[in-house]
């Protein structure tokens, strides 16, 4: 999605991702740290959560990466 497009677009794209990954990571590292308070279905689902927006991230890095390398038309 980057071809084409202004070069700082791609980099707030990434810190935006990166955020939010840091934000779960915090909420995730405050639910081990107090884990009997949650059922372990809940903790599934903290976790599933996290693990999605970190290959999400993996993922844009990955495109932007690509798109990096091809050249424009």
């Amino acid at each position: 999605w980057c071809v084409g497009c202004v070069w700082w677009v791609c980099g707030l794209k990434m810190k935006l991702i990166s955020a939010i990954v840091a934000i779960s990571a915090v909420e995730l590292l405050k639910v081990f740290i107090n884990s009997g308070a949650y059922p372990s279905d809940e903790l599934l689902w903290k976790v599933t959560i996290h693990v999605t927006f970190v290959m999400s991230g993996v993922l844009f890095a990955l495109t932007d990466y690509l798109n990096s390398k091809t050249q424009s038309h």
